[in-house]
């Protein structure tokens, strides 16, 4: 066993972690200890502190830490299962993620730094560990362990991958290589160096690691993507998702959550939703799935973060609604009933229980979920240590969860003075190195084997009709991995004629990530009975719409598709199809846009793929009396088409959009408020009705034309009061050369080399903290973050700023004239120049012209605000100017 090394020089608290492992040691062969005899010095923490006087309304008894078994007996698990025990120390220590590779052996990801004290005690320490672990006979327990890499610091996440794995240490993700084939690491292949931050803040850090079905891998939290073909890697940015854990589905819908949000998924590929980036998607991605957040743990949960609000726990002292909600994992195996297929399992470690919600299709193209039950939950433990932090769906049809198995699970940053008495008083900082890996299993069933895939060709084709999700992916990913071609022609017949629409797509999607997917197959499969497969035909389409000679060949089936029975077709189709002008493409778009309207899936479908076309695409919608009646969602897409236009700047189309408003004079004043508000922020619009004796604190941006439009003038005088007050919102938006009262183009000002400096770091900084909320557009998520972009936050006085930053700040807060009632997390543990550095690049970037911030500035408000525990209200924050 490594020792966790004390830091340099005097360190009073160095040995406490050295004690730490001997007391993990000590109880894994019997020795239960609780806490220790020396009193600890309580570290009070600058930010999110909570009342400083708190007392602990539900006394309940100290939790000893429990050997497996006896931890077994405190589980009530839903009746007709069992819970059987994989693993637990010393086979195993701190495990919070797993990956089984093709040959059924599993890595686990050891979290051996993380708070062995409420200091963070051991996290700048090399002590984590990637294990591998083998169960040899069979009898479904884990029975030897190796070390596959060592000496790791805070590793993250792990993926099991041809010969070796994937392992996520922030700020690398490196491909770790077995190659002599004793079961350790020996080689390092380096991929990615942004992925989180060196001993940065763990809660809020990229992690998961997972094969979608595209053949891409993803993550949560953060905003890019891998793909590896040969020896080759390829790196992309995507949206970023989540906070702890992804998972997917038989489809490859990505599914994933926040620790106060039980689940969120994408209903859209979101790489489409890219492509527009003067477009935010209303609906798309990142959708909040559950919107009911409540928890029945077993027992009172007094010891969670933010126990002293009346409304985080319910009368009796449970749990209420989800605080640590992470790690969830679709079923996807053929032990469980039918039923469950398809169903999310959310851990929630802080309530000691694991959540079971039933999801389902709405036949729109979207998706619904609720708790299975109510009053109660799928797995419940009565000891607080139990702590699980990720679900799987395993190779023998089992679920599978990773308990972390201690008492300490909030980082130290986050940790409130209520937290630390409970701590404190019920001793739950010690042991730590222990962990625990179970499975669910029906009553009844007998030890399966781990199934074990085939190394090549034909036998691992025929592993892509598996009822068992586990066996579908590897297979697959082993097939792209392997680019054997003697499994091309079986592939070809299964994704034709396979034996179920699982299958099917799965082969699909193997023939695209072998570089084999010709047009004849999608052809054929476009013609498929199941509509999953339909649609994956339609997008693996794609590459051939660009080559003229396949595109004779595939355009005319696709065409045909317009009225599909199926919404994920015509969803798919509007995708496809968007981005091509070609006539006859854009008739197709034109007509699933108008049936579908009302479905915000379809709106962003469209206008993701509309990029530099929407003047064009509305005189389509409107044209020969199209449009004429106001029906829902014809509104929301002029806006939006009308936003675009005017967020891409360019002269011509922004008088060609004007001289097409001006031509529905008659036709249909809706259509002309739509567009004509569409091309005005709402931050913009609030800027022109502030506060009755108040001053707006958001500037107007003015967009400036080579010349007057000429029929601005006639909007002016048309006869619908609501077009003349849109004109007038918006010409105060619009600027020529000549115009009266209108300043010249603003001069900007340029940063200084030191300044330039730091908005680079800045950049870097919001890459790995911000950008997982507030998106790399800076446009930020409905239900998650507001904007930042033309935000009167953002570009006001920069002492308030630095408090947001420093504090937090709690909702409800106005940000571009929407109110949002979320809570951003005090992030003062950046040091002052990151501070500085990203706020002097939120202030800079997307043609913001706003002052940078120095570090002095950041200096004082630190000095100013040193005794503050809470964060900010908006009403408080308003009084800096």
């Amino acid at each position: 066993m490594r020792w966790l090394r004390p830091k340099s020089g005097a360190d009073s608290c160095g040995w406490l972690a050295g004690r730490g492992r001997l007391v993990a040691a000590a109880t894994a062969v019997g020795l239960v200890v609780i806490g220790a005899a020396t009193p600890l010095v309580w570290g009070k923490h600058p930010t999110n502190a909570g009342p400083e006087n708190v007392e602990i309304k539900f006394k309940v008894p100290i939790p000893p830490a429990l050997s497996p078994e006896a931890a077994m007996k405190t589980f009530q698990v839903e009746p007709g299962f069992k819970v059987e025990l994989v693993a637990s120390e010393p086979l195993v220590e701190d495990p919070i993620a797993i990956s089984w590779a093709a040959d059924g052996k599993m890595y686990v990801v050891e979290y051996r730094g993380y708070m062995h004290d409420v200091e963070g005690l051991g996290e700048d320490q090399p002590i984590g560990r990637i294990k591998l672990l083998e169960d040899t006979d069979g009898d479904g327990k884990m029975d030897k362990a190796t070390v596959f890499v060592d000496g790791l610091v805070m590793p993250r996440a792990v993926m099991a991958l041809k010969d070796g794995a994937l392992v996520a240490e922030p700020p690398e993700v490196a491909f770790w290589r077995d190659t002599n084939k004793d079961g350790k690491a020996d080689e390092k292949n380096p991929i990615a160096a942004n992925y989180g931050t060196k001993g940065g803040q763990p809660e809020h850090m990229a992690n998961g690691l997972l094969w979608g079905i595209d053949n891409w891998i993803y993550s949560a939290a953060y905003p890019g993507r891998f793909k590896v073909t040969g020896l080759k890697w390829t790196t992309e940015a995507t949206w970023s998702r989540g906070q702890w854990g992804i998972t997917q589905d038989d489809w490859g819908r990505l599914y994933y959550n926040y620790n106060s949000d039980v689940l969120r998924y994408d209903p859209l590929p979101g790489q489409y939703l890219m492509r527009n980036p003067t477009y935010r998607p209303t609906a798309s991605t990142n959708v909040k799935l559950m919107q009911e957040q409540y928890t029945w743990p077993s027992h009172p949960t007094p010891g969670v973060n933010r126990g002293y609000q009346e409304e985080q726990l319910w009368p009796d002292g449970r749990l209420r609604t989800v605080t640590a909600a992470c790690g969830p994992g679709v079923y996807r195996g053929e032990l469980f009933p039918p039923q469950y297929r398809g169903n999310v399992f959310v851990p929630e470690p802080a309530g000691n229980l694991v959540k079971r919600v039933v999801v389902g299709e709405n036949g729109d193209g979207s998706m619904s979920a609720g708790n299975a039950y109510e009053g109660k939950e799928f797995l419940t433990s009565t000891d607080e240590r139990f702590r699980p932090v990720n679900a799987y769906t395993g190779p023998d049809g089992a679920l599978y969860v990773v308990d972390l198995y201690r008492g300490v699970l909030q980082h130290k940053a986050f940790l409130t003075n209520y937290l630390l008495k409970n701590i404190a008083d019920r001793k739950l900082e010690m042991p730590v190195g222990l962990g625990r890996i179970y499975r669910v299993v029906p009553e009844g069933a007998s030890p399966k084997p781990v199934t074990k895939l085939p190394r090549s060709g034909a036998p691992l084709v025929d592993m892509l009709a598996s009822p068992n999700g586990w066996v579908v992916d590897t297979a697959q990913r082993v097939l792209v991995e392997k680019r054997d071609l003697s499994a091309v022609m079986p592939l070809r017949k299964m994704a034709t004629s396979g034996p179920n629409p699982v299958a099917r797509v799965h082969a699909l999607w193997a023939l695209e990530g072998m570089g084999k997917m010709e047009p004849d197959i999608a052809v054929k499969a476009i013609g498929d009975a199941d509509g999953k497969v339909r649609a994956t035909a339609v997008r693996l389409c794609e590459p051939t719409l660009y080559v003229p000679a396949t595109r004779a060949q595939v355009l005319p089936a696709l065409l045909k598709l317009a009225n599909d029975p199926s919404a994920d077709v015509r969803l798919q189709l509007a995708l496809t199809l968007g981005p091509i002008a070609a006539p006859d493409a854009e008739a197709v778009v034109v007509s699933l846009l108008d049936k579908d309207t009302a479905n915000p899936l379809m709106r962003d479908a469209v206008i993701s793929g509309l990029r530099g076309r929407g003047v064009e695409f509305m005189a389509k919608l409107m044209e020969n009396g199209g449009w004429s009646e106001e029906k829902p969602g014809r509104e929301e897409v002029l806006s939006s088409l009308a936003g675009c236009v005017l967020a891409e700047r360019r002269t011509g189309d922004v008088k060609k959009l004007l001289d097409l408003i001006q031509q529905q004079t008659g036709k249909g004043a809706w259509r002309q408020v739509a567009m004509l508000e569409g091309m005005v922020p709402l931050s913009a619009r609030a800027s022109r009705r502030p506060r009755r004796g108040e001053a707006s604190s958001t500037p107007v941006k003015l967009i400036y034309l080579d010349s007057k439009p000429e029929v601005l003038d006639q909007l002016a005088k048309n006869a619908d009061r609501k077009v003349q007050q849109a004109v007038k919102v918006l010409d105060a938006r619009l600027a020529w050369p000549g115009k009266p009262g209108v300043p010249p183009p603003p001069k900007i000002v340029p940063l200084t080399a030191a300044q330039q400096q730091q908005f680079e770091l800045g950049r870097e900084v919001y890459s790995k903290t911000c950008i997982a909320c507030h998106q790399p557009s800076g446009l930020g998520q409905d239900g998650l973050a507001p904007p930042l972009v033309d935000s009167e936050w953002v570009l006001g006085p920069d002492k308030r700023l630095v408090r947001i930053v420093m504090h937090g700040v709690g909702g409800p807060i106005t940000v571009d004239g929407t109110q949002h009632n979320l809570e951003m997390p005090p992030l003062g543990v950046l040091k002052d120049e990151e501070i500085a550095g990203v706020l002097t690049y939120v202030r800079r970037e997307w043609e913001h012209n706003a002052s940078p911030v120095s570090v002095d500035t950041v200096q004082q408000v630190r000095q100013e605000t040193a005794s503050r525990a809470e964060a900010w209200t908006a009403k408080e924050l308003e009084k800096i100017k």
